[in-house]
């Protein structure tokens, strides 16, 4: 046994014994779904900020560095942009409401909002997506294992998922928020101390680009790698089309948002949260271009990251940032555990199994729903061949079904039930259909994502133009929303 395997597994230790620990301050469900509305700017802004920095943001952002250079940075940096929004925005409107109705969940929003056919057809929808974000989250773990160990996918999936369902299932937002402080001091600390220990390694930036250029053999193509839009706009637009909009009204998130003590913790926390994106972004764009230096034909570009950690930096450092990136997957594999969880046990158990559910009864259905999740995810991952492909199923998702129906629902009076749920289905429909016939590369600048957004937009403004005696029937309820 090696000391990067020897390293992990006590810190998955540590993690595990500390989410523990930190479950005895969870006395009901609402300590475990939303932390009490307990969480002042410095808890949230680190909560956030772990939960963000995942499997997609690290593993996934710097293998798409490997092949396309500073360009990655887009992958984050539209993470960013959503984040900052939702801070100034669209967070202290949610966290209003939630505190005015006892809101726990997004889709509790809806329900509010709305009513329960709309809440029912987005919980079901997102527990498909964040299954498939949390296999995404495993996959890295995965890979991060492989690396240091040769221990199988299946195995690494398996060892990630058991951890974080530990420390999830043991305390929830409350013990999650304290882990993920613990969790991000350690991930950032070590990805931040990789990238001039590994410039360093291959000789300076002039040096690396000199290796670059030499592995690519086009000074054309070497310059669109050191290019912040050397992907192209196609590329850039449609992670922007889904990311942007993911990171305004993803269930998790909003969920962080309503853990808030305040509208000023909201504000504050989460743009420092933004913030902390928008200098990270730089970080798997730059490892993935010194792993392409010095590894150019690596046959999976999502090992560039844990790769570049044994091979470019010296052992002590290596096993820091292992950790770090181990850190980060868990923390963001913990969220998602936790959005499955209340979603699985909040939005459909509570609402339509049993309403009258006493507060220690749903403890415990939130904590088994975590396990079952947990177990889900694991068996998905095993499946599904890369972290991108998994997390931008999620990503997807949320975008084109929850984006409009929420903001349209904040800031209009004039939408009806019926009109989301048209939207949903039709921005569903519309997605899936550009998918097929363009194999999914989307309409000129337009992915297939953006195509879905703007045909619910479409459904929503055609509902208020053609039904605008309708309203009246739902007035009094969004009043309480304006």
């Amino acid at each position: 046994m090696n000391i990067y395997l020897i390293a992990l597994l006590l810190y998955s230790i540590f993690l595990m014994a500390l989410g523990i620990v930190m479950s005895r301050k969870v006395k009901n469900s609402s300590d475990f779904l939303v932390a009490g509305r307990s969480l002042g700017t410095g808890r949230l802004f680190a909560t956030f900020l772990a939960a963000n920095i995942g499997a997609g943001s690290t593993v996934g952002a710097t293998g798409i560095g490997y092949r396309m250079g500073m360009s990655a940075w887009w992958w984050v940096g539209s993470a960013c942009i959503g984040t900052f929004l939702l801070s100034q925005f669209f967070g202290p409107k949610l966290w209003t409401i939630a505190k005015e109705h006892g809101l726990a969940t997004l889709q509790d929003f809806l329900e509010f909002r709305y009513n329960k056919a709309v809440k029912a057809i987005i919980a079901v929808l997102f527990c498909f997506g964040a299954l498939a974000i949390l296999a995404g989250q495993l996959i890295a773990i995965s890979w991060i294992l492989n690396t240091v160990a040769a221990i199988p996918k299946w195995e690494g999936c398996l060892i990630g998922g058991v951890v974080a369902i530990v420390y999830c299932t043991a305390g929830g937002m409350m013990s999650s928020s304290f882990v993920n402080m613990f969790e991000l001091a350690v991930t950032m600390s070590g990805l931040l101390l990789a990238v001039p220990f590994a410039l360093h390694s291959v000789g300076g930036w002039g040096h690396m680009h000199d290796l670059v250029l030499a592995n690519t053999g086009s000074a054309e193509k070497t310059a669109a790698l050191f290019s912040m839009t050397g992907a192209g706009s196609k590329q850039l637009l449609a992670w922007i089309a889904i990311l942007v909009p993911s990171f305004i009204v993803s269930p998790g998130l909003v969920q962080k948002v309503y853990g808030a003590r305040d509208i000023k913790a909201v504000r504050q926390g989460v743009a420092l949260n933004s913030l902390g994106q928008a200098i990270f972004a730089f970080v798997p764009a730059v490892l993935g271009l010194c792993a392409f230096a010095t590894m150019p034909h690596l046959a999976n570009p999502e090992l560039a990251l844990p790769s570049a950690m044994k091979a470019l930096l010296p052992p002590w450092l290596g096993v820091w940032t292992l950790a770090s990136i181990f850190s980060a997957e868990l923390s963001a594999t913990d969220a998602i555990l936790f959005m499955l969880s209340t979603s699985l046990a909040v939005d459909l158990y509570k609402t339509f199994l049993n309403p009258g559910v006493p507060q220690q009864k749903l403890l415990w259905v939130s904590r088994l729903a975590s396990v079952g999740a947990g177990i889900a995810g694991i068996l998905l991952a095993t499946v599904l061949p890369s972290i991108i492909q998994a997390v931008s199923i999620f990503y997807g998702l949320i975008a084109v079904v929850l984006f409009v129906p929420v903001v349209a629902g904040l800031y209009s009076r004039r939408v009806l039930a019926t009109a989301a749920i048209t939207s949903i289905f039709a921005a569903l429909a519309a997605t899936l259909l550009t998918i097929r016939l363009t194999h999914g590369t989307g309409v000129g600048v337009l992915s297939p994502q953006a195509i879905g957004i703007l045909t619910a937009a479409v459904v929503m403004i055609g509902f208020r133009i053609l039904s605008p005696s309708a309203v009246a029937e739902t007035v009094s309820k969004k009043e309480a929303v304006s």
